[in-house]
């Protein structure tokens, strides 16, 4: 796997955690306050895209991922 998809499923897995612990309705319910872990995840997203840093990307990196070729490349 590459350092891109690595970053799409820890996204999407924080996301998805921090949503099923800040609904009420959820069984792991916890806080409404976990919702903002989803905006923080989201704001993380948005800043990456427009400034190419990520700080997830550079460790991974470090850690000897390979980088890969872009979002939708084969």
């Amino acid at each position: 796997m590459t350092v891109e998809r690595y970053i799409r499923i820890m996204a999407g897995f924080f996301v998805m955690l921090s949503l099923a612990l800040g609904v009420e309705g959820s069984p792991i319910f916890w806080t409404k306050w976990a919702l903002a872990f989803t905006a923080f995840v989201g704001f993380n997203l948005f800043q990456s895209g427009i400034t190419g840093f990520c700080p997830p990307g550079f460790l991974l990196k470090r850690l000897g991922v390979p980088e890969g070729n872009g979002a939708c490349s084969r």
